[in-house]
């Protein structure tokens, strides 16, 4: 009797390991979750040998789970639309934030259990940028984003923004001051670079009212 054809057994590999991959980004979503490898394959209903010929240890796993989150998080760029080039960026800076919310503590597992997961981060982070670039272009071409700061400095703010708790009588507050900063204010629009590094919104930069 002939053995059971190849790519059948390709077909049943490629489904236990997005079951692999489903089950940890559900658990590594959850608050202060740091699920072991036994508590995946539980969840994912496969045996430890599966999980671990697909995945040698929990830092190849969560390297997987990243550059998944930061391909959704590419693939948004592509996909967002608004009726203006600034509605359009603004809608993907929020799906950013959202995403970010579950990337966020796969990046903590990375820095704290492999140097690796430095050029890792370095490495999506470019990728992102290049992905948001030609909607954040856009939209300071249409005058609807201030001209004076860089993608990389408001992806870095909405990064920081995920690591504080937010006000529950303010849900969402810092994130809609964050973003209301973005638009143009007369007083600095073509106004001096912003310092690398970091986030440099003046205090004038408040819009009109």
């Amino acid at each position: 009797m002939s053995a059971e054809p190849a790519p059948a057994r390709r077909a049943d590999a490629e489904r236990n390991r997005s079951k692999i991959i489903a089950a940890a980004r559900e658990a590594f979503a959850e608050p202060g979750a740091a699920p072991s490898m036994a508590e995946i394959a539980r969840r994912a209903g496969v045996g430890m040998a599966t999980l671990y010929r697909n995945f040698p240890g929990r830092l190849e796993l969560v390297e997987e789970l990243f550059r998944h989150t930061v391909d959704d998080m590419c693939q948004a760029a592509e996909s967002v639309s608004g009726d203006t080039p600034g509605e359009a960026f603004f809608a993907w800076l929020m799906r950013f934030h959202a995403i970010g919310a579950r990337k966020g503590p796969l990046a903590s597992v990375l820095l704290s259990e492999s140097a690796h997961g430095t050029p890792i981060l370095r490495a999506s982070r470019s990728r992102t940028i290049a992905a948001g670039e030609p909607l954040f272009r856009a939209a300071q071409r249409s005058g609807e984003v201030r001209d004076d700061v860089s993608l990389g400095q408001i992806l870095d703010g909405l990064v920081a923004l995920a690591g504080i708790d937010n006000d529950p009588d303010f849900p969402g507050a810092l994130i809609r001051i964050l973003l209301d900063g973005l638009h143009p204010n007369p007083h600095t629009t073509g106004g001096s670079p912003p310092a690398r590094g970091g986030m440099d919104i003046p205090t004038t930069t408040r819009r009109s009212e």
